[in-house]
């Protein structure tokens, strides 16, 4: 009974260790002990409070609170391969300095806002995304790209030089976002106060890039955000003693659509053809094969 007991244990022992031999065996022993660099922990502030957090937290709070979570899972990756693009090239420039600001949700905000229910779903696919990208940034050259994304455009993406006044993204291109002219947010009108005002300059892609007010000169995002309007694609109106402001597309209109990209996730295209439409000329690689300085 004793000897039965003991090739039953051996038996035991052997089934246990079976997948960690096999994995060993297929890529080496360093396999196994290898860990995500998502895993690597940052300093976040929120709130007025700061705290160290993993980078996995910290970005899938981003992405609950940058895109809808109700978009197809490849527009979600794509999203993913953003945030983390961002954030490392922060910590490149940074290094352990780097403190990360409020622009994610904490677990207790995503239950506020999805309720107990929704959260465990969407976290869920945010967590899904993120994994299904493990390590996974955008590069130029030698450089972590620069990769900025809106919500909707006016039905084109703007091109990089003319916005930053710089020929150093020639991957930020104008592209075509025809859908985008047919989602319901795509054109809206705020009303303001009277204001001696006019449009004095936009780009190739039809945003403004200057605004008199008076006697005062400001760019087109300037006034966006002074006047809290949902993109720098407006125009202006005088109206029964007003000044009517007319919107298209929701956001600053560089980079990426979110909205296309979920249309094109509809449409069958994986996250890296979406990414590869909106920033041509760049390159997927490793956080791993980065050296971060």
């Amino acid at each position: 009974m004793r000897q039965k007991l003991k090739q039953l244990g051996c038996y035991l022992i052997i089934i246990i260790l079976l997948p960690y031999v096999v994995t060993v065996f297929l890529n080496g022993p360093e396999a196994e002990s290898s860990v995500s660099a998502d895993s690597n922990r940052i300093k976040a502030e929120h709130n007025g409070k700061e705290s160290e957090i993993s980078i996995e937290e910290y970005c899938i709070g981003k992405l609950a609170k940058e895109i809808p979570v109700s978009y197809k899972s490849e527009a979600l990756k794509a999203q993913a391969v953003l945030v983390r693009t961002v954030v490392y090239q922060k910590i490149r420039e940074n290094g352990s300095s780097a403190v990360f600001g409020d622009e994610f949700w904490t677990v207790e905000e995503m239950q506020k806002q999805w309720g107990m229910p929704g959260y465990g779903k969407n976290y869920r696919k945010l967590k899904e995304a993120w994994e299904d990208t493990d390590g996974q940034v955008l590069m130029y050259g030698e450089n972590l790209a620069n990769v900025p994304f809106c919500r909707l455009t006016n039905g084109n993406t703007r091109d990089g030089k003319e916005v930053l006044g710089s020929e150093d993204y020639p991957y930020l291109k104008i592209r075509e976002c025809p859908l985008d002219i047919e989602a319901k947010e795509q054109i809206q009108t705020t009303v303001v106060d009277d204001m001696d005002a006019e449009i004095t300059a936009t780009d190739t892609a039809g945003y403004v890039t200057g605004v008199r007010v008076g006697q005062e000169q400001m760019s087109g995002e300037e006034f966006r955000t002074a006047q809290g309007l949902a993109s720098s694609c407006f125009t202006l109106q005088k109206y029964d003693g007003k000044l009517r402001i007319v919107t298209r597309g929701v956001g600053h209109g560089l980079g990426m659509s979110q909205y296309t990209a979920n249309e094109m996730a509809k449409e069958g295209k994986s996250y890296e053809e979406i990414l590869a439409y909106f920033f041509e000329g760049t390159e997927m690689k490793e956080v791993a094969d980065i050296v971060l300085e």
